[in-house]
């Protein structure tokens, strides 16, 4: 067996790796891994045409269709709070016109620098094998800059655990913010309903959570649409408040943003923490890479995205410039009250209803990999879709998601109140993504040191500032994101360890497979009977514990035994000719081998079948039984792992999905075998 968690499966070398996935196996009794050293991303940092990149040529415009409805929700509902934000109190400035053209000269740059020039030009070039996001990217840390110990996680490895967590965070904001923000536009129309917001907003959420167990599928054909029906909204409202005062383009110049920092001095610092909200969601565009490719997004983002929000963003500069009493909500005071204003509401809802499904999914996807890679218990995922394989739903992490939203939108009420605790996720997240972008460039791809620098401090110098004024609010709401990312990042060193502790344990429990071997074949040991047994396994030189246990206990067994072992690579998918591996051990002792990349799910009884057939084995499902181990931790403190972290992982393990479940296993062929632990 192994002394490590499948954890390393993606991120540690390969002996490590090797080790890792199998105190899963052990552990579970459902999954062995070992991370191999296959290759991730390419060495010179160009993408690729790996999942989701090889398009055909007329594929392009559909692409970026869907693209605007999924990548850009999130940024493209920054209208609706972003400028009322800069100029409204606590943290607002006066929309005197120095103060307007200064923060539209700081958008206007923070939009091209972070979103144009850092994601678009330099980020999404660092795909794995298509696939974009945090995780995909520490997979491309070189070996040799992971830790030597591997009961530690590594600095890098927690620096993007702790920034993968801070979305967690975000996709509970995302989703009360904006449905929040979009409502509200209903008390600008008439005071009178002012108190229907909150109510309205709940039952928004309500009925999007419960959607999600149905699946986005559909949905998600009318989601392009309405979002360039917003773009277009967004730019048309904008263009016609720009005609009636160009001026307002001044603020291209970034001459305009160093007046406002030094007239403002510090509070122009401070400021900077609702600036912020305008790139809110620029995360995304690396994170979906791997579902549209990074071609189409450019095209989204300079036909259409980027435009109509600078559009935007100048318009209601423009509208403020006229009419400075418009600073409590210059997005609905961009068309006159009435039948107009609830158009615009309705629209703006369903625009904020998409960026808070674009949220939810990736929330959904960014459980998957940790699972995958051993960060997280096992999770009941579903598919939605028998089309798309990226459709999923996962129950515990939907109704997690509602129920810290409900506590959001009832504790803050208000979007303004809200808008405190946005920001620090995600330019937590941004700074991490710089940081370990830099260890790639130089360790990856060997950059020079003077081509690799300059590129980091110009990020860090908006991330650094970014984060740095959104600090400022913590105790305003800031610390609710930071809490929600330290909760998860706790989680996920705890079962880390506990599986490393577990698989060390069960290491202790085995055997060398020639030995037992031997004995079998003498048959004092055990009786053989018809049928194959199924135990999955992380080595062929020795036998898993539960095999050991089910022939001391039961003193028979099957005339056919498949080894299995599930193994996590670094990629997000692996060909269909590399999946399944099987060969012959000794007598009627086979080996089998399972491939999955942290993308993908693993069902095993599918996968036995093709490697049934490879090794001629006439075997039917019905004449197959599954063996599984299943341990009660006993949390005494006597052990390597204190008390409360093993009282925390012991819940987590209660918790997790069944391996029956999670590698759809038929119920009525699996047989449990339980033992104590202490760690």
């Amino acid at each position: 067996m192994a002394d490590e968690p499948s954890i390393v499966g993606a991120f540690q070398v390969h002996e490590a790796a090797a080790a890792a996935a199998a105190a899963d196996a052990a552990a579970d009794a459902a999954a062995a891994a070992h991370g191999t050293a296959a290759s991730a991303g390419h060495a010179d940092g160009h993408a690729h045409g790996g999942h989701g990149h090889g398009h055909a040529p007329g594929a392009l415009p559909g692409l970026v269709l869907a693209a605007l409805g999924v990548v850009f929700g999130d940024i493209g509902t920054s209208p609706l709070y972003a400028v009322k934000e800069c100029v409204t109190p606590p943290h607002g400035v006066g929309a005197s016109p120095e103060n307007v053209l200064g923060l539209l000269s700081l958008m206007f740059w923070s939009l091209s620098m972070v979103v144009a020039v850092k994601y678009l030009t330099f980020v999404l070039r660092a795909d794995n094998e298509g696939e974009g996001g945090t995780m995909a990217l520490l997979a491309l840390v070189p070996e040799n800059l992971r830790p030597k110990n591997k009961m530690h996680i590594g600095w890098i490895a927690a620096l993007v655990l702790f920034g993968a967590s801070l979305l967690y965070g975000d996709g509970v904001i995302t989703p009360a913010i904006s449905v929040l923000s979009a409502v509200e536009g209903l008390a600008v129309g008439a005071s009178s309903l002012k108190p229907a917001v909150l109510p309205i907003t709940v039952l928004i959420l309500l009925g999007l959570f419960w959607v999600q167990k149905r699946g986005t599928a559909g949905i998600g054909k009318v989601f392009g649409p309405i979002m360039i029906l917003w773009f277009l909204t967004l730019a048309g409202l904008g263009a016609y408040y720009v005609a009636k005062n160009p001026a307002v383009l001044a603020a291209i110049n970034p001459a305009y943003a160093v007046t406002f920092f030094l007239a403002n001095k510090w509070h122009a610092f401070v400021i900077l923490g609702s600036v912020v909200l305008c790139v809110t969601g620029g995360e995304a565009l690396y994170a979906d890479m791997g579902h549209f490719g990074r071609k189409p997004i450019t095209y989204a983002w300079y036909g259409m995205v980027m435009p109509s929000l600078v559009l935007n963003y100048f318009g209601q500069g423009a509208l403020l410039l006229q009419h400075p009493e418009a600073a409590a909500n210059p997005f609905f005071s961009l068309v006159p009250k009435g039948p107009a204003t609830y158009a615009l509401v309705a629209l703006a809802t369903a625009a904020a209803v998409i960026a808070s499904q674009a949220m939810i999914s990736g929330a959904y996807s960014l459980t998957r990999q940790g699972v995958q890679l051993g960060f997280l218990p096992r999770v009941q995922v579903k598919h939605t879709s028998s089309e798309t394989e990226g459709q999923i739903y996962i129950p515990e992490v939907n109704w997690a998601l509602f129920a810290a939203c409900m506590v959001l939108v009832l504790s803050f009420r208000e979007s303004s109140k809200l808008a405190s605790a946005y920001g620090l996720a995600v330019t937590g997240s941004m700074t991490i993504t710089s940081i370990v972008f830099f260890v790639v460039v130089r360790e990856r791809w060997h950059w020079p040191l003077a081509k690799a620098l300059p590129l980091l401090l110009l990020f860090l110098t908006f991330d650094l500032a970014f984060l740095g004024a959104n600090l400022l609010k913590f105790f305003d709401g800031g610390y609710v994101p930071f809490l929600i990312a330290s909760l998860i990042f706790v989680c996920m060193a705890i079962w880390r360890k506990g599986r490393a502790l577990l698989g060390q344990e069960f290491k202790k429990r085995t055997r060398p497979l020639s030995e037992v071997l031997e004995e079998l074949r003498s048959e004092k040991t055990a009786a053989r009977v018809d049928g194959a047994a199924v135990f999955l396994t992380s080595s062929a030189e020795e036998a898993p514990p539960v095999l050991l246990h089910h022939v001391s206990r039961s003193k028979a067994l099957q005339k056919v035994v498949l080894l299995v072992t599930v193994i996590p690579e670094r990629i997000p998918r692996v060909p269909p000719e590399k999946r399944v591996e099987a060969s012959l051990i000794a007598d009627d002792f086979y080996r089998i081998i399972f491939r999955s990349g942290f993308m993908e799910d693993t069902n095993v009884p599918v996968l036995l079948a093709v490697a049934k057939a490879k090794l001629g084995l006439r075997i039917g499902p019905d004449e197959t039984t599954y063996y599984l181990g299943r341990e009660t931790l006993l949390a005494t403190g006597k052990g390597k792992m204190d008390k409360v972290s093993e009282t925390i992982f012991g819940f987590l393990s209660r918790n997790a999905t069944g391996a029956t479940n999670f590698f759809n296993l038929p119920p009525e062929r699996v047989v449990e075998l339980g033992m104590q632990l202490d760690l």
